[in-house]
């Protein structure tokens, strides 16, 4: 799913996972979810985007933000969510096909010669990733007060950390 306007929105929402893996649909059911607010409480300048997984050509999506928000599950954050700054930083996997949020802002650094915006990791902890699973009854449960978490994101234009935990 993709949500773009026609220039860059100031602030981007990018959820990833494959919904064929129970929780690991978190990061793209929380951008539908969050679609479906826009306009109501989510204002219709973020752009929102999701993909199976984070890849080099990312790094684009970053220019002409003030701040991004990536949303990915869990199995290793505490319940509900963490909410985690990022800064660039080099993987140290062989594969352009695993990224994490880091190595987009990496890319972005190196193609622009310049800092990517500040951006953020949602983590929504998760339980079940098996091929084929139905997400999980808490890690919906998470999903529901990350977006609420998000709601709040969204509204606090002054710092790009604001509204930091659950």
């Amino acid at each position: 799913m993709t949500t773009r306007s026609a220039a860059a929105a100031p602030v981007l929402v990018f959820g990833w996972g494959n919904p064929g893996r129970g929780d690991d649909a978190l990061g793209p059911m929380f951008v539908e979810r969050l679609q479906q607010l826009i306009g109501a409480v989510v204002p219709a300048a973020a752009d929102l985007l999701t993909d199976f997984q984070l890849q080099v050509e990312h790094a684009l999506d970053l220019a002409g933000r003030r701040r991004v928000l990536f949303v990915d599950a869990s199995l290793g954050c505490q319940a509900p969510f963490e909410v985690t700054a990022l800064q660039p930083g080099c993987d140290a996997s062989y594969s352009t096909h695993a990224m994490s949020p880091q190595s987009v802002m990496q890319v972005f650094r190196q193609l622009h010669g310049a800092e990517p915006p500040p951006c953020l990791l949602l983590a929504i902890r998760g339980e079940r990733f098996d091929l084929g699973d139905a997400p999980s009854e808490a890690a919906l449960s998470n999903l529901a007060l990350a977006l609420a978490w998000c709601r709040r994101w969204l509204a606090s234009e002054a710092s790009p950390a604001a509204a930091t935990g659950p």
